[in-house]
């Protein structure tokens, strides 16, 4: 059974900084491609950044530039760096294992991020 730990998330004032980790269990880690999203009140749940098994990125415009998706393979981990935290990056973050035609995906339970003064 597939399992994903978020950590990392908390309270942070504008401008800062907070790296988000996501723990995976199971097998075969390295094969699936991975991803962060966020959901607020009220909003669907949209894509912040995504990575593949060959560490090819992407990211949300909104993030572009301030956000940083990394995995390790080794750790069955997957992070997310964020920097230049504003306001409107509030929300729950959540982490993906992306499932696909052949297999299904599975979400963690997701991190509370508040950006606020």
């Amino acid at each position: 059974q597939v399992q994903l730990v978020e950590s990392g998330g908390g309270l942070v004032q504008p401008g800062g900084s907070l790296r988000l980790s996501c723990a995976a269990s199971g097998s075969g880690f390295s094969i699936y491609a991975m991803g962060w999203y966020r959901q607020t009140p009220g909003k669907q749940r949209e894509l912040v950044a995504g990575i593949t098994s060959g560490g090819s990125t992407n990211y949300a415009d909104s993030v572009k530039g301030r956000f940083t998706i990394s995995r390790d393979n080794a750790k069955n981990t997957v992070y997310l760096q964020m920097n230049s935290l504003k306001p409107e990056d509030t929300a729950v973050y959540y982490c993906k294992r992306e499932g696909s035609t052949s297999y299904r995906g599975y979400w963690g339970q997701g991190t509370q991020v508040t950006v606020s003064s």
